[in-house]
């Protein structure tokens, strides 16, 4: 993946990091990982203008951590998957099942490096 995109008018721009984090009870991070496959990770990997996606997970106690970054062309292509407001977090219905909270909002970053 590179860490540049190339704008209408052929110019290098960087590519935006969305981020999210999320939490789940341990016990359900299992079902939650293939759950978020089957949704964001897809969903965001359909959109026109999506560079890839990671999932990153970490346990710790009875609680598992979870962060989405996703990778965009542009605040328009994110815009595509996440709805006008781009700081809200997108959430699916089945998420209040797993989620110890629905945190509001996201973070977008400049990609320097990758």
């Amino acid at each position: 993946m590179s860490a540049r995109s190339r704008s209408s008018s052929g110019s290098r721009r960087p590519l935006i990091a969305r981020h999210w984090h999320g939490a789940v009870p341990s016990a359900k991070a299992d079902a939650y990982a293939a759950y978020l496959r089957r949704t964001g990770v897809q969903d965001c990997r359909a959109t026109p203008g999506n560079h890839g996606v990671e999932v990153l997970r970490r346990t710790v106690g009875s609680e598992t951590h979870f962060v989405f970054i996703s990778f965009w062309d542009s605040m328009d292509a994110i815009r595509a998957f996440a709805g006008d407001d781009v700081e809200r977090a997108r959430y699916y219905t089945e998420d209040r099942d797993y989620l110890l909270e629905l945190e509001p909002t996201v973070t977008h970053y400049e990609v320097l490096e990758q």
